[in-house]
């Protein structure tokens, strides 16, 4: 467990049978980027379509809807091409490509000794606002990949690697976006 201080964060002891090992180093950035790159270009391979989570999101919810309104997925022309009729929104790669970034995470979480339950956040506010103003920033984000037909990794990761003029534009935009709001964000991390 990590106590935020104000400066630094300073570990404590960890407790429950997860958190027992321990934390080990984080992999270089140049490293990272290069394994992420290889990782890109084995999904185009593979796939022929890159990253991308967002779509995976929105086959996940557009279930829950079939289930619930079938009705309203089969008269939405864009619902009914994902859900309709008898299409199964499960259907899709991107949907094992979420439920394998999730067992990856929790995989390698554990094995570096990371897995555990916190909030991070800054001294000024409390853990509920940090988490409401998270879960707002994400909301905000989802309806924007919608809109930009791809999320950060689906646009600029894959789109980027193709040189969609589009895709660069999207991560110009979400980077200007960030620097425009981070002023007025910004007790939220100290």
């Amino acid at each position: 467990m990590t106590t935020y201080t104000g400066t630094k964060s300073v570990a404590q002891p960890a407790r429950g049978v997860l958190a027992r090992r321990t934390a080990k180093e984080y992999i270089n950035p140049y490293a990272a980027g290069i394994l992420l790159g290889l990782v890109l270009f084995a999904a185009f391979f593979i796939t022929g379509g890159g990253l991308g989570a967002s779509g995976g999101m929105n086959n996940l919810v557009l279930a829950v809807e079939d289930a619930v309104a079938p009705q309203h997925v089969d008269r939405t022309a864009y619902l009914a091409g994902i859900a309709g009729g008898v299409k199964d929104p499960f259907d899709s790669w991107t949907i094992w490509m979420l439920v394998g970034t999730a067992a990856g995470g929790l995989f390698s979480g554990w094995l570096n000794g990371r897995l555990k339950f916190e909030v991070n956040r800054g001294s000024r506010i409390s853990a509920r606002t940090r988490l409401v103003m998270s879960f707002t920033g994400g909301a905000i984000m989802g309806y924007g990949a919608r809109l930009a037909r791809g999320c950060t990794s689906g646009q600029a990761l894959s789109g980027g690697a193709v040189l969609s003029v589009g895709s660069w534009a999207f991560m110009f935009a979400v980077f200007g976006g960030a620097y425009a709001v981070a002023y007025f964000v910004r007790k939220l991390w100290n």
